[in-house]
Parts: C-alpha cells; sequence; structure tokens
C-alpha cells in the first residue's frame, strides 16, 4: 500500500509521531534502573555503587553509540536499524528477570540496553529532522527531545507502583509489551525519507532523491570526529553538552528516586517528581525548539544552564525541609531538563553542516553521557562514603554556572542568527 497520506497532512508529521512515540519508549527503559535500584539492594544485596557501576556503563555506551547510529541510519534507513534496536532491547528485557549475579545485571543492562537505547538516541530526532524538514527543524528537534522527558512522564509512576505492588519483574515484562507494540508501529508506519512516499522535504517543493551513503560505516564517524576537533565551536559544545549529562540524567534521572529514600519519602512519590520534572520538560523544551528557531543559541544555553545550576544549589535545601519546596524544585529545574538540546544541535548544524551535523552531534552526545557516567557512578560512590548526596548536588550546581559561561564564549559567527519561519 501506497504510504502517502491522501490528505493535507503533511507524512512527515507521522513520521515525526512514530519517532516521539519511539524515542518515549526508549527514555522509559532509561529510567528504569532509578526504580530498580533499591529493590536490587534489597533482593541481591547489591551496594550502591556496584548498581550504579552498571547504569554508568549503560549510560555511556548510549553516547559512544551515538555517532555510528547517525551512519547505521544513513545507510541501512531509520525503519530497518529501529526494527533491530527494539527487537534486541526486548530480548534482553525478558531475559532479566532470570538474573542473579551483578555481572549478569552489566551484560544485560549496561550493554546490551546502552548499546539498544543509543541506537534510539537524540541522533535519531536529528536524524529525522534533516531529512524531512528545512522549516520548523528546531520545533521538530525540541519535541522530539522532549519525548524523553513525556517518556518518563508516562511509564515512571506506572513502573514504580507495578514495582511496589507486585514486584519489579513484572515492571520489566511490561516494558517488553511496550517494546513489542512499538515494533509494530515502527514496521507499519515508520518512512526512511521523503522521497519514499513522493514528497519534498516540508519547506522545499522539489522531491529530491536522498544521497546514498558513502564511506565505511565505522570510519566515516571517526573521520567526522577528526575534521571537528580544530573547531573551538566543537570543544565548547561537547564541554558545555558534558556538564549537561553531569546535571541531568547521570545525578537526577539516576539518584533522585535514592536520594528521596534517604530522606523517607516513598518510592512511588518520587517517581512522581521525576514525572512531574518530564510533564514541565515537555513544555520547556518544545518551547526550546521554537526559540532556537528566532534567538541566539548562545545565549539560550547561557540561561538554561545558569537557571539550571541555581536549582540544584536549591535541592539539598529542598529534601531537607517540605514537600512544596521538593515540588518548587521539581518544576523549576524540569522546565530545564533538557532544554539545551536544541540549541546545540543549531549550533552545530550551522558550525559543521546538514550533512555531517547527526554524526558530529553524537559525538558531543557521547561528552554528555561521559558526563552523565560520570555522575551516575561517582554519585552512587560518594553516597556511599559520606551518607548523603548534597555534595554531588551542590557539584553539579557549580558545574553548569561554568557551563553557562563556557556557552557565551562560543564565537558569534558560529552562533543561529535570529530567524522568524512562516
Amino acid at each position: 500500500m501506497n504510504p502517502q497520506i491522501k490528505s493535507k497532512v503533511y507524512y512527515g508529521w507521522v513520521v515525526v509521531l512514530v519517532t516521539f512515540v519511539t524515542l518515549l519508549v526508549s527514555a522509559g527503559i532509561r529510567s528504569m534502573p532509578s526504580i530498580l535500584m533499591l529493590p536490587f539492594e534489597n533482593e541481591f544485596g547489591w551496594s550502591r555503587g556496584g548498581i550504579s557501576s552498571v547504569i554508568s556503563i549503560g549510560i555511556f555506551l548510549y553516547g559512544l553509540v551515538g555517532p555510528f547510529s547517525a551512519a547505521l541510519l544513513q545507510r541501512f534507513g531509520i525503519r530497518r536499524v529501529l526494527l533491530v534496536a527494539i527487537s534486541g532491547l526486548a530480548i534482553s528485557l525478558s531475559i532479566t528477570p532470570l538474573m542473579t549475579s551483578l555481572w549478569q545485571f552489566e551484560i544485560l543492562w549496561g550493554l546490551v540496553a546502552g548499546l539498544g537505547t543509543g541506537m534510539m538516541a537524540n541522533v535519531l530526532g536529528v536524524t529525522v529532522a534533516n531529512q524531512w524538514f528545512v522549516k520548523r527543524k528546531g520545533l521538530v528537534v525540541g519535541l522530539l527531545t522532549a519525548s524523553a522527558a513525556t517518556g518518563q512522564l508516562l511509564f515512571l509512576p506506572m513502573l514504580a507502583k507495578i514495582t511496589v505492588a507486585v514486584g519489579w519483574k513484572y515492571a520489566v515484562y511490561s516494558t517488553v509489551a511496550a517494546l513489542v507494540l512499538l515494533l509494530i508501529i515502527v514496521a507499519v508506519w515508520m518512512r526512511n525519507h521523503p522521497y519514499d512516499v513522493g514528497a519534498a522535504p516540508y519547506g522545499t517543493q522539489e522531491v529530491v532523491k536522498p544521497e546514498p551513503f558513502r564511506g565505511n560505516l565505522f570510519l566515516a564517524p571517526l573521520l567526522a570526529l577528526r575534521s571537528a576537533l580544530g573547531s573551538k565551536t566543537f570543544w565548547l559544545l561537547a564541554g558545555t553538552f558534558f556538564f549537561c549529562g553531569f546535571s541531568t540524567n547521570g545525578l537526577i534521572g539516576t539518584h533522585l528516586i535514592p536520594a528521596c529514600g534517604d530522606y523517607g519519602i516513598p518510592e512511588v512519590m518520587a517517581a512522581g517528581l521525576l514525572a512531574l520534572m518530564g510533564l514541565f520538560d515537555l513544555v520547556g523544551t518544545t518551547a526550546s525548539g521554537w526559540l532556537s528557531d528566532r534567538f541566539d543559541s548562545r545565549w539560550l544555553l547561557f540561561w538554561y544552564y545558569g537557571l539550571r545550576g541555581l536549582s540544584l544549589l536549591f535541592l539539598p535545601y529542598a529534601l531537607d525541609t517540605s514537600p512544596a519546596a521538593l515540588f518548587i524544585f521539581s518544576v523549576f529545574y524540569g522546565l530545564d531538563w533538557i532544554a539545551t538540546v536544541p540549541p546545540t544541535v543549531k549550533l552545530a548544524t550551522k558550525e559543521f553542516g546538514k550533512e555531517k551535523a547527526g554524526m558530529i552531534f553524537g559525538w558531543v552526545v557521547v561528552a554528555h553521557q561521559i558526563g552523565a557516567s560520570t555522575a551516575a557512578y561517582g554519585a552512587g560512590v560518594m553516597r556511599e562514603w559520606l551518607g548523603s548526596y548534597t555534595v554531588p548536588f551542590v557539584t553539579a550546581g557549580f558545574v553548569c554556572l561554568f557551563a553557562a559561561l563556557m556557552a557565551i564564549r562560543i564565537a558569534k559567527g558560529s552562533a543561529a542568527a535570529p530567524q522568524v519561519q512562516a
């Protein structure tokens, strides 16, 4: 059946919707270890540091596979790559309830889940936006980036309730069911390029056949990295994104629920706080995409990192005072959770061009995940040493303030010029 929809709806928006759902489910899977940390401590006797090390490996591989994922998406097409990644994740999660040792958790969640979710990372959203859209690209990137927050919004409270009510194994089985449904959605509705449905990229009139991928799948991302290493913009984007990962999924995404447990806050309520952040980040990151189409991305990053740093400095006080203070933190921090992605993508595309933007942004994401991996493991170890998360939270606040200063050091000529789209 011809997939071209006989209506005024551009098929690229269908692809965006399928991609949104894919990234949403992937985000739900990546958020699960924060729910499983306490049950695994109780059932298996594993230490906080040991569990954190597995999460750290998964976060690192999730980032490392990004540049190569960009090359795979260009070579084999979005649909085929997603079907393979989703199938692998479903198999890995199905085996998880059978594990008995920490090394098995390392393979299933550190290795397989890290690589699988890495195929469905922010690079996927950038690839879809670049192939299907000329206009509204910033909005699309913002919307697809926000899907990670929406995944938390939908999955975390539900999975936490299942875990508390009937056990963590049933939470894993529920996730496998979601992956099977996602597999069907991608198989039926995903398309690789506007040419597949006889359409032009949104904002243009010419139907153009995509250029075939040229070069070695593993060498091309490395060559793209080499070409970027001489750019000051690349180092500043990678550096700020290192601190971004350090202060988001590596720290708050992994350790907020256990930190709340230290203060007697129930797991379901703590998951609700993360979900609340997800709700507000859906608004904040989508708005960030809209803003990146219109304003200087360097200054957007300055404000995003600066405000995030202030919120993290406030967090230890919020944990020690009242639920109202934690609610304020969740709203304020949530608006800024991953709002940094659209302006970072905009700056990378402006500096390196649409053709290389996916792979080079993938390397920027590697820096993000190295930062996240560092925080995921480091905060767990510091919690064991010091008995609280205060030092990791305050440290993250100060490094975000430093990232804000780094953002405005990006050369003005590389920044996206203000642009209003029709």
